[in-house]
């Protein structure tokens, strides 16, 4: 009797325990801070471009005039909190068109 007893008691303890994990924050992409992308404008260079934003996230080697800042932030068991996906397009090495604010999928 006693070690069914024993044994139900470590199965609550086990059972109740188990929907405490902790689950970690994760963290993908480039940052952008709002006044980094505010100081960025049309013709600057790449050079400066990577200065003020970073590497991009996505540079597809088809389409080399255009580089893709993306940064997804999902917090512990909750839904993404923060999304950002800003695109920079080029011609002749210089910014041609900022696309700052592009919806990503809302099912990440």
């Amino acid at each position: 009797m006693r070690k069914i007893l024993i044994s139900t008691l470590l199965l609550i303890v086990l059972g109740v325990s188990s929907g405490c994990v902790y689950q970690a924050s994760v963290q993908q992409g480039n940052f952008i801070k709002q006044d980094d992308l505010d100081q960025l404008e049309v013709g600057m260079t790449r050079k400066q471009t990577l200065f003020l934003l970073g590497t991009p996230m996505v540079a597809d080697p088809f389409h080399q005039d255009r580089w893709d800042y993306v940064y997804y932030l999902k917090v512990g068991r909750d839904k993404a909190v923060f999304r950002r996906w800003v695109t920079v397009h080029f011609e002749d090495d210089k910014v041609s068109e900022i696309v700052p604010d592009q919806q990503l999928d809302p099912n990440l």
